[in-house]
């Protein structure tokens, strides 16, 4: 079971936790130079309205797409838990936070079913293009309201179920209207949604 944010490998071999043996070339599949002109990192951050001091929550964080970012949203007096299954891929984000100097960012090594969030502590949860890789998705959605700090939110961006020039097959997307049905299930609502990106929904929730 793969856990990382914007995964967009295609026709590769995977191994264990569905990632590829060629980590490198996974890596720099999900960090194409052209990845920023669609998913707009920089423009996503900045609509989270993360303030210093608060806590955020990267579900599927991958080597540090959005970690390394949410860590400079909130400050050295803020804290960013960067969750993944993956321990290669948690190595490579360590070593990129070493290099940034950044001491506001801790990786959590997560289970397939769980982030392993601190109960209670999330400002902001963050899952990007990932939803589609939890085995149990009401579940997993539960597990996350209970991680939120109060007043906070669970964001989730990825592909909508059509054919779009990026991302995974069309057949391994979860069509925003299902992820809704999840989402209510498990006692989560839309508070907002922004319509910036061209080929993701991107949904700002709290718990009802």
């Amino acid at each position: 079971m793969l856990i990382v944010s914007g995964s967009m490998a295609h026709g590769q071999h995977h191994g264990q936790h569905g990632n590829p043996d060629d980590l490198d070339g996974y890596i720099a599949k999900m960090e194409a130079p052209d990845r920023a002109e669609w998913q707009r990192p920089d423009d996503v951050v900045k609509l989270l309205a993360l303030k210093p001091g608060q806590t955020a929550c990267d579900v599927g964080a991958g080597p540090g797409y959005f970690a390394l970012r949410l860590a400079k949203a909130v400050g050295a007096q803020g804290r960013v838990f960067a969750a993944d299954v993956e321990p290669r891929i948690l190595a490579v984000l360590r070593e990129r936070i070493r290099a940034a100097g950044l001491r506001n960012v801790t990786p959590v090594l997560a289970l397939d079913d769980d982030a392993l969030l601190p109960r209670g502590a999330c400002d902001l949860i963050l899952i990007v293009d990932t939803f589609h890789h939890f085995p149990d998705g009401t579940g997993y959605l539960r597990r996350l309201r209970e991680a939120l700090a109060p007043g906070g939110h669970v964001v989730n961006i990825d592909f909508h179920k059509r054919d779009t020039p990026v991302g995974p097959p069309v057949e391994h997307r979860v069509a925003r209207e299902e992820f809704l049905k999840s989402a209510e299930a498990a006692g989560l609502m839309v508070v907002s949604e922004p319509t910036l990106l061209p080929y993701q929904y991107f949904l700002v929730m709290k718990p009802r």
